[in-house]
């Protein structure tokens, strides 16, 4: 028999380690490995809206520019909060459900937000990846995980995974920024119990596929962004959506307790980012930042205009030097500074609110 040569053995060596890491999925997850799945809107978007008929994009200069030093489709100069959250658990980089070739990296999980969606399927229906498409989307990729896995390890793997969420602040805002009479026929309760119990309603069902852990945002001050400054110019806060706002945070709550005492298992995080957001607003300094209401990135007032990048419209825009000082990146998104201030405590400090897990401990628990 022939004997193989230093370099050969090392070639085979190569061959079988990337062929064993590349198609981990037909061997089944590594023990306790947990995925990440996410859903919603452009605070968690790395890139679906890239692949679909939308000017909610942002798929060009300057976003990504910090991190990425290249457009990615997420709506900030770096990285987000999912991103974050993925590298504290020691996860690659979570990919869009819709780009290419992303059948091998299943088992870590997959992103189906979209920039723009809602709640609610009239939210910019035609424009985005409404929550109950994404919900479809996810059942596909659970579909896929049963046939590549079996359906014990498959099962396995999506009960121990955590799924994360932000969404329901483009179903407050639509309204009103087409002047919609919609909100008129229902209460302020009434709206925010549509839009709250459509997210139920998707929990409900990912828990009936398998999940059991689950992370929520709670809604940031819409009113205090510089996109909400600029539609009333002058500098005053859209205290309109603030009800709507106020409402959701009150309701989020209540409903995921509800859920924890009905469903056996059903464990969740509640991220607070209304106050986070409010407190850096308040004292930026504080926060090693030097702006806190004006974007970083756009024009008009306080450059909330959704201008950044010069493809929605309006060409000319400004942008700031060091997106790093900034809170805002453009009117309404963050910069990676401020989101991985938030993703660290979301990770492993004290959960706000009694039944709530950090993150870290949602994804350590059984």
């Amino acid at each position: 028999m022939a004997k193989l040569s230093f370099h050969s053995i090392c070639l085979l060596i190569v061959f079988f380690t990337s062929f064993l890491i590349t198609d981990a999925a037909h061997f089944g997850p590594l023990k306790n490995h947990v995925a990440l799945f996410i859903f919603g809107d452009s605070l968690f978007d790395a890139g679906n809206n890239n692949y679909i008929n939308t000017t909610f994009k942002a798929n060009y200069k300057p976003y990504g520019e910090t991190f990425f030093h290249y457009p990615t489709g997420r709506s900030s100069d770096g990285r987000l909060i999912p991103d974050f959250t993925a590298e504290y658990a020691k996860l690659p980089l979570i990919p869009p459900y819709l780009q290419p070739g992303i059948d091998h990296q299943l088992t870590n999980g997959v992103n189906f937000a979209s920039s723009g969606a809602g709640a609610l399927v009239e939210t910019r229906q035609g424009l985005v990846i409404d929550l109950q498409t994404q919900l479809g989307y996810f059942e596909n990729v659970s579909r896929q995980l049963r046939k590549k896995l079996g359906d014990a390890e498959a099962e396995s793997l999506l009960s121990r995974a955590v799924y994360l969420f932000s969404v329901g602040g483009n179903d407050y805002l639509f309204p009103f920024e087409i002047n919609s009479t919609v909100l008129r026929s229902y209460s302020p309760e009434q709206f925010v119990g549509l839009v709250t119990g459509n997210i139920t309603a998707v929990v409900k069902a990912i828990y009936k596929t398998g999940g059991r852990k689950f992370g929520f945002l709670n809604m940031l001050p819409l009113s205090r962004t510089p996109y909400a400054k600029a539609l009333l110019g002058g500098g005053q806060c859209f205290e309109q959506i603030t009800p709507y706002v106020k409402l959701h945070n009150q309701e989020l709550p209540k409903r995921l307790q509800k859920l924890e005492s009905e469903l056996k298992g059903f464990k969740y995080s509640l991220l607070p980012f209304y106050s986070f957001l409010e407190q850096r607003i308040n004292h930026p300094s504080k926060y090693g930042f030097k702006e806190a209401k004006a974007a970083c990135c756009g024009s008009g007032p306080f450059r909330g205009i959704f201008s950044c990048g010069g493809k929605r419209g309006v060409e000319e825009y400004y942008l700031c030097q060091n997106a790093s000082e900034y809170v805002f990146f453009d009117s309404i998104h963050l910069t990676e500074r401020a989101y991985q201030q938030f993703a660290k405590p979301s990770w492993n400090g004290k959960p706000a609110l009694s039944g709530s897990y950090n993150l870290k401990a949602l994804f350590e628990s059984n």
